[in-house]
C-alpha cells in the first residue's frame, strides 16, 4: 500500500506557513494568528474522499486543495486534517501518517489545534506507533477528553493494559471529567489484565456517573466481566439491560460464552438473537462460527454455513475466515479450500488458517505449497504462518526447508520470538539433527517451560539420553515447574539407557511432586518393560486403579517384548473381561505374542475378534496379521490376507516377502519383488534384507547377487553390513567358503560381528577348520559380550576335537557372566502354550511323554533305520550320554506330547527358540513318514514343513 501511494504524499505544500505569512500584511490586528474560518464549507471534497477509503485519492484530494483554493480563510484545519488523519489510523498506514504530522508542524498547528493533536494521538495508537503517540501526549498543554480517552485507547490496542490504568488513575487525580468514550478503554484494559477488582470499582463509578444505561458501554462491562472469567456477572448484565435490540450486545455476549469455552450457550444465544429478530454481523457470525470448537459441533456449523450462503451477501474476508477456521477444526480440509478459493481478497490470517490446518491435519506437502502460495500472493510470512510451516517441514524431515525457514526468521528478527524458537528445536529434532535443535535453545534469550521440555525431547528422541537427563537437573536447579510432559521425555531418555536406577528415581520424583496421573503411570509401566523389570511393571500396573487401554496395552507390551508372550495374551483374556475396548495398538502387541508363540489358534481367534469389533485391516494391523499367520506356519492365510488387501503398503510387502523367506520360498518372494516393481513402488533397506534372508534360505546364489547389484545401482541404496551378512550366508550355505571369505575381505565397509558370525556358521556346517579359525578370532575380537559368539566358536572347536580350547572358551564366558540360551521349544494345545527345556521334567504329563518318546523313537530305530548321529553332540562325554542328550532335545518332548494329545492326522505345529540340529531334522522326517502327520517346525532360521520324510527345506537351511 505505501508503495501505490509514494507518488502522492511527497506533492504536500508547505501552504499554511507560507498563508500565515501572507495574511499578516491583510490582518489588522498582529496578535490575532489564526483567523476565524469560513463555516460555509460543510461537507469538503477531501472529507467526502476520506470516506471512501482511498489513501492514494485522499492525498491527491489533499494536494489538490491547498493548490486550488484562492482563499486560505475558507480551508479549516479541522476539517482538512482530522479526516485524512483518521483515514491513516483505519489504513494503518504509519508513514503517511507522520507525513501528514511533519506537514503540521511546518505549518506550526499542532500547538494551536488541541483537536489536532488529539487525532494525533488517536493515529498513531491505530498504528501500533505508541512511542509517538506519547510524544505527543506529551507535549499537549490542555488536553481534552477526547485526548485522554484516544491515549488510553493507544496503549490498550497495544498490549500497555497497565499503563492504560495508570493514565485512566491520572485523569481522576486530575479531576478530568469523564465522558461515555472513556469506560470502554479502561474497562477493555481490566479484561486483558483480568483485574476483576479494578473492572466492579469502574463498574460502581460507571453506575455513579449514569453511563450504566448507555448500550456501548454496558456491552463493555459484559466484555470485562467474562475475560475476568466471570461469566455470570456478564449474563447479569446482559439480561438486565432493557433494550436488547442493539446487535452489539448480543455480540458481547455471545463472544463471551465462546471464548470462556462455554460453546453451547454461545450457540443458544445465536438461537435466541435471531427469534428476537436482531440482524447478525461481521463480529456475530465470527463468534457463532468460532463457538463451534470441534466435530461435534458439525452439524451446527454446517447450518451457520448454509445460512450465510441463503444470505446472498457478499463473504467478507473475516467471516470466510472464521468459516475456514471452523472447517479446519473439524478436519474438513476439502471444504476449506473451496472456500478459500471463491475468496477475492485473502489476507495472512486466511492464508495462515489454511496453512495450519493442512499441518494439523497432517497433509505437509499441501501445507508447503500454501506457504509457497502465501509469498507468491505478495503477502510477508508472519509468526502464525512460520510456525505452521517449520512443524510440517519437521513431521516430512525436510531438514533443508527448515533451515530456509530459520534463515528468513532470522533475516527478519523472528527468531527472537519464543513460539518460533519452541517450534524449531522441534522442526531439527525431527529431522534427527539435535545438534542444531541444541544450538537455538542455547541461543534463546528467553526460554519458557516448553522451550526446556522440547530440547530435552529432542534429546532423548534421538538417542543423546544423558543430555536429556543433564538438562532436566538443570530444570531442576533453576527451581522451574516440571510437568508431565517433562517428565515423559525424561522416561524415554530412562528408557533408552535401560537404567533402572534412574527410572526408579523419576518415578519417586513423580510421586514427590504429585505428577501421577494415570498417563504418567502408563509411562512408568513402560520405561520400567524397558528396563527388563516385569516385577516393577506389573505393580505399577496392578496399582492403577482406573485402566485405560493405555494401561492395558503397555502391560500386554511390556511382556511381548520381555519374551513372556503367554503372559501377554493372559492379560489380553483378562481386558476382554473388563469394558476397555482394544485399539489397533493393542491388537499390533497381542499379534506379536501369537506370533513369537506361532500359536495359531490364538491368532485365529485374535483375527476372528477384529473381524467382529469391525477393525479395519489397514496399515500395521494388516501388517501384524501377515506376520502372524507366517509365524504360525500358516502362509496361505499370510497370503489371503495380503491378497484381500486393497491398498497395500510397502510395509506390507516386505512383511509378505519376509514371510516367504521364513517358509523357504524365496522363488516366490523374488518374484513378489517383481510385482511390486511393476506397482512403481519404491523398496528400502528392510526390503532387500528380507529378499535376500529368503534366498539365503533357498540356496538362490545368483538371484542373491543381483538383487544386492539392484539395491546399490538402481536404488542407490548402500547397504547395511546385515545384507552382506545374508549374502555371505548365502554363499556358505551352498558350501561357496572361499568366494564368501573373499566377499568379507573386499566389503567397501569394514566387515562387523554378524558378517563374521554368518562366515563361521557356514564353516563349522562344511568343516573348514583354516577359515573358521580365522572367522573366530575377528568374531571374538569384534563380538567379546555376545554369548552366542562364544557358543558358536565352541562348537567349532567342538567339532576338531580341540576341548581344551572349548573349556578355555566356555570359561571365558563364565567369567564375563555371559550365559547360553537353554534350547526350548513350545506347542499349542487345547488353547494352551506347552513349553519344553532340553531333558525338562516339569510337565505335569512328563512320565507319559518320555514314554511316548521311548515308544516313537523304537518305532523309528526298528522300522525307518533311525540311528542317533552323536559326532553331533559337542560335549566330551561317552557315546551313551551322548545319545540320552540327543533323546532329550526339547523339540522331541514338544513331538511327543504332540502326538499323544491331538487327533489323528491333525498338523502338529512346534517352535523352537535355537536352530534344529541335524539329528532333530532326521528325527522329523521320520516322524512324519512313519506316524503319518505334518509336523512344522519354527527354529531360530526358518520353517520346517516336514510331511511323509521329506522337509520343505531340502536339507539346506
Amino acid at each position: 500500500m505505501a508503495t501505490s501511494i509514494s507518488q502522492c504524499y511527497y506533492n504536500i505544500p508547505k501552504t499554511f506557513a507560507q498563508l500565515q505569512t501572507l495574511n499578516k500584511t491583510h490582518v489588522a490586528n498582529p496578535s490575532l494568528k489564526i483567523p476565524k474560518f469560513s463555516q460555509k464549507i460543510k461537507n469538503s471534497p477531501l472529507k467526502e474522499t476520506c470516506n471512501q477509503g482511498s489513501l492514494k485519492e485522499a492525498f491527491v484530494s489533499f494536494s489538490a486543495l491547498f493548490t486550488d483554493c484562492g482563499n486560505s480563510l475558507l480551508i479549516n484545519p479541522d476539517e482538512v486534517y482530522a479526516p485524512i488523519l483518521e483515514l491513516c489510523a483505519t489504513k494503518r498506514a504509519l508513514l503517511q501518517g507522520q507525513q501528514i504530522h511533519a506537514h503540521l508542524i511546518k505549518s506550526n498547528l499542532v500547538s494551536e489545534f488541541m483537536f489536532l493533536s488529539a487525532k494525533l494521538v488517536y493515529m498513531y495508537g491505530k498504528c501500533g506507533s505508541i512511542l509517538d503517540a506519547d510524544k505527543v501526549f506529551d507535549k499537549m498543554h490542555d488536553r481534552t477528553i477526547f485526548t485522554w480517552n484516544a491515549m488510553m485507547g493507544a496503549n490498550v490496542s497495544n498490549g500497555e493494559p497497565l499503563r492504560a490504568l495508570e493514565l485512566f488513575r491520572e485523569m481522576r487525580v486530575l479531576g478530568v471529567p469523564f465522558d461515555s468514550f472513556t469506560f470502554p478503554c479502561v474497562l477493555k484494559a481490566c479484561g486483558v489484565v483480568e483485574d476483576i477488582h479494578r473492572g466492579a470499582e469502574i463498574h460502581g463509578l460507571i453506575i455513579k456517573c449514569g453511563y450504566d444505561s448507555i448500550v456501548f458501554v454496558a456491552n463493555s462491562l459484559v466484555s470485562m466481566y467474562a475475560k475476568c472469567n466471570d461469566i455470570l456477572g456478564a449474563r447479569k448484565l446482559f439480561d438486565r439491560m432493557n433494550e436488547r435490540n442493539d446487535v452489539v450486545s448480543w455480540n458481547s455476549i455471545i463472544s463471551a460464552y465462546s471464548l470462556n469455552g462455554q460453546c453451547m450457550e454461545a450457540l443458544g444465544l445465536f438461537r435466541e438473537m435471531q427469534k428476537a429478530g436482531v440482524g447478525a454481523n461481521t463480529y456475530t457470525l465470527v463468534a457463532a462460527l468460532q463457538a463451534c470448537e470441534d466435530s461435534s459441533f458439525k452439524k451446527l456449523g454446517m447450518e451457520i454455513h448454509a445460512a450465510i450462503l441463503k444470505s446472498n451477501q457478499v463473504l467478507d474476508v473475516y467471516v470466510a475466515n472464521a468459516l475456514v477456521a471452523m472447517h479446519v477444526r473439524f478436519g474438513k480440509m476439502s471444504y476449506a479450500a473451496r472456500i478459500f478459493d471463491e475468496l477475492d481478497e485473502k489476507d495472512n490470517i486466511t492464508w495462515n488458517s489454511m496453512i495450519a490446518g493442512f499441518t494439523q491435519n497432517g497433509l505437509y506437502n499441501e501445507a508447503l505449497q500454501f506457504f509457497c502460495g502465501l509469498q507468491d500472493a505478495n503477502l510477508k510470512p508472519d509468526e502464525v504462518s512460520l510456525i505452521s510451516i517449520l512443524a510440517a517441514s519437521g513431521r516430512l524431515g525436510y531438514l533443508l526447508n527448515g533451515k530456509e525457514i530459520h534463515a528468513y526468521a532470522m533475516k527478519n528478527w523472528l527468531d527472537s520470538n519464543l513460539r518460533i524458537g519452541n517450534t524449531l528445536i522441534d522442526m531439527y529434532s525431527k529431522c534427527c539433527c539435535v545438534a542444531y535443535a541444541g544450538l537455538v535453545f542455547d541461543k534463546m534469550i528467553n526460554k519458557d517451560l516448553i522451550s526446556w521440555t522440547t530440547v530435552i525431547a529432542a534429546y532423548a528422541q534421538n538417542n543423546c539420553h544423558t543430555e536429556a537427563l543433564k538438562l532436566l537437573r538443570k530444570v531442576q536447579t533453576k527451581g522451574m515447574d516440571v510437568d508431565t510432559m517433562m517428565i515423559g521425555s525424561t522416561l524415554l531418555a530412562c528408557s533408552g539407557l535401560r537404567c533402572l536406577s534412574h527410572a526408579k528415581e523419576v518415578h519417586g520424583y513423580t510421586l514427590k511432586r504429585g505428577l501421577s496421573d494415570l498417563m504418567m503411570q502408563n509411562m512408568i509401566i513402560d520405561v520400567y518393560a524397558d528396563c527388563g523389570n516385569i516385577n516393577y511393571a506389573t505393580r505399577m500396573f496392578e496399582s492403577i486403579k482406573c485402566k485405560d487401554v493405555v494401561s492395558w496395552t503397555s502391560m500386554i507390551s511390556c511382556y511381548v517384548h520381555n519374551g513372556l508372550a503367554n503372559e501377554a495374551l493372559g492379560v489380553f483374556y483378562l481386558m476382554k473381561e473388563t469394558s476397555v475396548e482394544p485399539d489397533s495398538i493393542t491388537l499390533v502387541s497381542i499379534l506379536s505374542a501369537a506370533a513369537s508363540l506361532s500359536a495359531l489358534n490364538k491368532g485365529k481367534e485374535i483375527h476372528g475378534f477384529i473381524f467382529r469389533k469391525g477393525f479395519m485391516l489397514e496399515g500395521s494391523t494388516v501388517n501384524s496379521l501377515v506376520d502372524m499367520y507366517a509365524c504360525c506356519g500358516s502362509l496361505e492365510n499370510a497370503y489371503k490376507v495380503f491378497i484381500c488387501t486393497r491398498s497395500k503398503s510397502l510395509v506390507l510387502w516386505t512383511t509378505m516377502i519376509n514371510a516367504y523367506g521364513m517358509h523357504g520360498r524365496g522363488k516366490a518372494a523374488v518374484e513378489l519383488f517383481s510385482i511390486m516393481e511393476d506397482q512403481k513402488l519404491i523398496p528400502d533397506h528392510i526390503t532387500f534384507l528380507a529378499l535376500l534372508y529368503a534366498c539365503s534360505h533357498s540356496g538362490l546364489i545368483n538371484e542373491g547377487k543381483r538383487l544386492l547389484e539392484t539395491m546399490k545401482c538402481k536404488y542407490q541404496l548402500e547397504p547395511w553390513p546385515e545384507h552382506y551378512a545374508c549374502l555371505v550366508d548365502l554363499l556358505g550355505r551352498a558350501n561357496h567358503l572361499e568366494e564368501a571369505y573373499h566377499f568379507v575381505k573386499s566389503m567397501q565397509i569394514e566387515p562387523t560381528a554378524e558378517v563374521w558370525c554368518a562366515f563361521l556358521g557356514a564353516c563349522r556346517i562344511h568343516s573348514n577348520k583354516k577359515l573358521g579359525e580365522i572367522a573366530a578370532q575377528k568374531l571374538l575380537d569384534l563380538d567379546p559380550d555376545s554369548p552366542g559368539s562364544y557358543v558358536l566358536i565352541s562348537n567349532v572347536f567342538a567339532a576338531s576335537g580341540r576341548w581344551k580350547d572349548v573349556e578355555e572358551v566356555r570359561m571365558r564366558m563364565k567369567g564375563g557372566g555371559l550365559k547360553k540360551n537353554p534350547g526350548c521349544s513350545w506347542i499349542e494345545v487345547g488353547n494352551k502354550v506347552h513349553t519344553f527345556l532340553v531333558r525338562d521334567k516339569s510337565h505335569p504329563e512328563s512320565y507319559k511323554i518320555y514314554q511316548k518318546l521311548a515308544q516313537i523313537t523304537e518305532k523309528l530305530e526298528k522300522e525307518g533305520g533311525y540311528v542317533p548321529q552323536t559326532k553331533l553332540v559337542l560335549h566330551n562325554v561317552g557315546k551313551e550320554e551322548k545319545v540320552q542328550m540327543l533323546y532329550g532335545h526339547s523339540e522331541r518332548l514338544a513331538i511327543a506330547y504332540g502326538l499323544m494329545s491331538t487327533s489323528e492326522g491333525t498338523p502338529i505345529r512346534i517352535t523352537k527358540n535355537l536352530r534344529v540340529c541335524v539329528d532333530c531334522h532326521t528325527f522329523c522326517k521320520l516322524v512324519s513318514k512313519f506316524f503319518e502327520r505334518e509336523l512344522i517346525v519354527r527354529d531360530a532360521s526358518r520353517f520346517h514343513h516336514f510331511e511323509d520324510g521329506v522337509c520343505s527345506c531340502g536339507d539346506f537351511w
